[in-house]
């Protein structure tokens, strides 16, 4: 009895630690080095600039410390501590139909997990960002978008959860083939939507102007044979002074967006060096790869939900007496990501793969010397390290190191 306890609490615990080794390690790696640009950006980023990126990394990985001990506090609470079993049992109490308590309690679970979220969330907007001059958000706009988002949740969470919990009740044995159906359609659709009636929800999209950048970023398109909707620009600096650009959207739906940070602050180009790695992941084919990882972990995912939603022992080794399909799905999510934990290395190589491809792609599409000029600006617009910690970095960086990223492309100069 209690052995499933036993192993969750274990996983849990060791993805605790080994999640805050790794932030100490990189905190003490940058702080070792602060005191010294790296050779390689010698002449292009100023000591200041380099300590800023120092300083900002290390208080944002001191807060992830931080976050992760009060989230692995959270998890206990919700199971161990009765607090999954006290919420399911507010919500049978009202006596509803069992899809309504089930979605519910879903939706209430979200609700409160950002309202306890919120006061970390803030004091990054309006201490942590504001210290280094990156926040350019206000309290006003910080709350409409969290309503907004709360708004978004229920309008596509709440029907998602019906959907699956109605699965899980009436699709028989093999339910979780049908729902892993359902889910792959929804990201879908998600990522047809998302640039057209949702992110104008939070951004203007204003269409680029004729000129210069436009005739060079169009002759690029076409050398790439990519089709998109538009090329637009995004007001990211009503938000924050962070410059970014990508595309988004899924057939005819494709657009190119860059931040308007992104644009003040790059040459043409050296935007057209950073569009070419955009696209590189277009050309590449790595989208598609990406959908198809997604839906084999979570056809597993699903698969092994599907097994655990009629083991007794599920619910009752974390805390909940009465089993239900609500009750599985809430479980499965708070506690598959101490397992899922040590698959992230995994997943980093692969999306640093990614990366140097696409890098690769803009090398041959554009010039290495442009995209390196321009991804030197952004580290330093952006107080990107340039000296994180190997060990950290292959755990937990989706992109390549900066001296390893440069170095790659530096190769390419004389290749």
């Amino acid at each position: 009895m209690y052995e499933f306890s036993l192993i969750f609490i274990f996983f849990l615990f060791l993805s605790l630690f080994v999640d805050i080794a790794l932030l100490l390690r990189n905190i003490t790696h940058i702080v070792k080095r602060r005191s010294q640009v790296p050779d390689a950006f010698k002449g292009q980023i100023d000591l200041d600039s380099h300590q800023k990126a120092a300083d900002y990394t290390v208080a944002r990985n001191r807060i992830s410390s931080y976050e992760l001990f009060f989230g692995t506090l959270l998890i206990l609470i919700w199971t161990f501590g009765g607090g999954l079993e006290l919420l399911d049992t507010l919500w049978r109490s009202l006596a509803l139909n069992g899809l309504v308590t089930g979605v519910g309690l879903l939706i209430s679970m979200a609700l409160i997990a950002s309202l306890i979220e919120l006061p970390i969330s803030y004091y990054k907007t309006f201490k942590l960002e504001q210290r280094f001059g990156f926040n350019k958000s206000t309290p006003k706009l910080f709350f409409t978008d969290l309503i907004k988002q709360s708004l978004l949740m229920l309008v596509i969470g709440a029907p998602l959860a019906w959907v699956a919990l109605w699965l899980m009740d009436s699709a028989g044995q093999y339910w979780w083939l049908y729902l892993w159906a359902v889910w792959m359609g929804f990201g879908l659709l998600m990522m047809w939507a998302y640039p057209t009636f949702i992110a104008p929800l939070f951004n203007k999209f204003e269409p680029l102007e004729e000129g210069e950048l436009r005739d060079r970023i169009e002759a690029l398109l076409e050398r790439c044979g990519f089709a998109s909707n538009g090329i637009f620009i995004m007001d990211g600096s009503k938000r924050s002074s962070h410059g970014n650009a990508y595309f988004t959207g899924l057939g005819k739906q494709k657009r190119i967006v860059f931040f308007d940070t992104l644009i003040e602050s790059l040459t043409p180009e050296e935007i057209e060096g950073v569009l070419a790695h955009e696209l590189g992941h277009f050309r590449m084919h790595h989208i598609p790869k990406r959908i198809l990882s997604s839906a084999v972990i979570s056809l597993g995912a699903l698969a092994l939900l599907g097994w655990l939603v009629s083991a007794s022992w599920f619910y009752s080794d974390l805390g909940v007496s009465t089993p239900s399909n609500h009750v599985a799905l809430a479980l499965f999510m708070l506690v598959s990501p101490a397992f899922g934990f040590f698959l992230t290395p995994l997943f980093s190589w692969f999306s640093r793969k990614h990366e140097y491809e696409a890098d690769d792609f803009a090398a041959a599409q554009s010039t290495p010397e442009h995209l390196i000029s321009a991804l030197v600006k952004l580290y330093k617009e952006n107080a990107s390290t340039l000296t994180p910690d190997p060990l950290y970095s292959a755990f937990h960086d989706s992109h390549p190191p900066a001296p390893l990223r440069v170095a790659h492309l530096s190769a390419k100069i004389s290749s």
